[in-house]
């Protein structure tokens, strides 16, 4: 699995905290990671984006951001009204092979949802898989709503031949509602792939050394981690199963 695509079923679902796990967890097996971020929105040329922030918490990664627009919008709709060269599918595809070519893995953050538009003729990160051939690792949100926008994501990547290596919760509760217990079973079970992890909520507010220590417990053997999602379910949702 040199190339691991890494998609949100939407905004805010603890995408980025999810990479920069998955990187850690990597780098503590031995293995050499790269992060390329599709393209950053909403950030100023002076700050740090994704890409920095997953090597903030995980540690030595190479990092690669290939368009960054100032406004939190869309790809496509930031370039456009930035007056910026969109970024397209392809582009990503192949700055991701040449990643490949030289570290173990090499994870590719998208921006928002599966479908959000890189480019005016509706280039998305789907596109980007499809050509690396690539599996995709959805990030979920735990609680009510899920499932919907979880089974139509899975359902997206199928219809494009592509299959969901599994599903990872951005951001478990300290204190989960009914809805988010019951969603440890059924997550799984509308996306057809995997529960691959779970990280807790605030993870990334950890100082990175506490990060990096923790990550492979937040993930399945599955992404080089120890965490078990059975053992995970019978602890947070024994009324559940």
């Amino acid at each position: 699995m040199p190339v691991l695509v890494i998609t949100g079923t939407g905004t805010e679902v603890g995408k980025t905290v999810v990479t920069a796990a998955v990187a850690a967890t990597a780098l503590a097996a031995g293995r050499s990671v790269a992060v390329l971020k599709a393209a950053q929105t909403g950030v100023r040329p002076d700050e740090p984006g994704d890409a920095a922030e997953v090597a903030r918490l995980a540690g030595p990664v190479t990092t690669a951001e290939l368009a960054r627009y100032p406004e939190p919008l869309a790809p496509a709709t930031a370039a456009r009204r930035a007056g910026r060269a969109p970024v397209h599918p392809h582009e990503v595809a192949e700055a991701a092979a040449k990643l490949a070519a030289e570290h173990d893995l090499v994870l590719v953050e998208g921006a928002g949802g599966l479908l959000v538009r890189f480019d005016a003729a509706g280039g998305t990160l789907a596109d980007a898989a499809r050509s690396l051939s690539a599996p995709v690792l959805v990030v979920a949100p735990a609680g009510l709503g899920t499932l919907n926008t979880t089974e139509l994501t899975a359902r997206e990547l199928r219809s494009r031949g592509l299959e969901p290596a599994g599903i990872v919760i951005g951001s478990w509760p300290a204190a989960p509602d009914l809805a988010a217990r019951c969603n440890l079973a059924d997550l799984p079970d509308v996306a057809g792939a995997p529960l691959l992890g779970s990280v807790p909520e605030g993870s990334g507010a950890l100082p990175p050394t506490a990060f990096r220590a923790a990550a492979p417990h937040w993930l399945a053997p599955g992404l080089d981690g120890s965490w078990d999602a059975e053992a995970f379910r019978v602890r947070e949702a024994p009324e559940a199963l």
